[in-house]
């Protein structure tokens, strides 16, 4: 069996080579991708051999994996890999093969690959359908209001009021177009499986952006992007050159009105 591995932590793919290498020998690592864009890169080309299975990180350090799927069609059934244990990958579970919560052990291991081995061929081949429905699923689940503490009080925040998300020192903020802010207790990994990716953009690691606070961009030193918001903002927002092409679509593409 072929295996492809997506994840951009070197010590989580080592330890799922490792864990492969120890249950299933005979199983052949073919590479290990680290972001979003070179995914795509590999299931591009036709001369790249075509995983059997692939164990796939939810999030890169270029942004959610679901994108992926955006731009190439993959047949091979996937795991999931994920840190987050959070209610959307409720959903997920029911159309994908399994996902494995970090850090993976031996034995979530064994029972995904004793499912994936139940699997008839037509079933393999129909997979591809399964992870259009789960990223249609995590789409409609979508939040939309935020229960945060202010002062000696919880309050409602609708998203719409949302000019971006911003983390640093392990706290979260969102910051609104009117200029409050509040701590938001939830990882920016968390946010991006829950706010509507037609409306908000992870721009790094530090930022979640959304479309409408977008003014301007300026090109930056090594071909990446530096954003201006309409609001004021502790750092500057840069977006790498890997993630530029994704950015100018996401920016740029037609979305429905809320």
């Amino acid at each position: 069996m072929n295996v492809l591995i997506v994840e951009d932590e070197t010590a989580a793919a080592a330890n799922l080579k490792a864990i492969l290498r120890s249950i299933e020998p005979s199983y052949d690592v073919l590479a290990v991708l680290e972001s979003v864009e070179e995914t795509i890169d590999y299931f591009r080309d036709e001369s790249r051999p075509a995983p059997d299975i692939v164990f796939m990180d939810i999030h890169l350090a270029d942004g959610e994996s679901f994108r992926i799927f955006d731009s190439v069609d993959i047949a091979s059934p996937i795991v999931f890999t994920t840190a987050y244990d959070e209610y959307a990958l409720k959903a997920f579970k029911v159309n994908s093969i399994d996902y494995l919560l970090k850090p993976i052990k031996a034995d979530d291991m064994r029972h995904a690959i004793e499912k994936f081995a139940r699997l008839s061929g037509a079933e393999r081949s129909d997979y591809k359908n399964k992870v259009d429905t789960m990223i249609e699923t995590s789409k409609r689940d979508s939040q939309r209001v935020f229960l945060v503490h202010y002062k000696d009080k919880i309050i409602p925040l609708n998203i719409d009021d949302v000019a971006y998300f911003y983390t640093s020192n392990e706290k979260v903020t969102a910051s609104t177009y009117s200029g409050e802010r509040y701590v938001i207790d939830r990882t920016l990994e968390t946010l991006q499986t829950t706010l509507p990716d037609d409306e908000f953009f992870r721009a790094n690691r530090q930022f979640i952006v959304a479309r409408k606070a977008v003014k301007d961009i300026a090109v930056w030193f090594g071909s990446r992007l530096s954003l201006n918001l309409t609001v004021d903002i502790p750092e500057k927002i840069i977006i790498s050159k890997a993630r530029v092409p994704e950015f100018k679509q996401w920016l740029t593409s037609v979305h429905p009105a809320n």
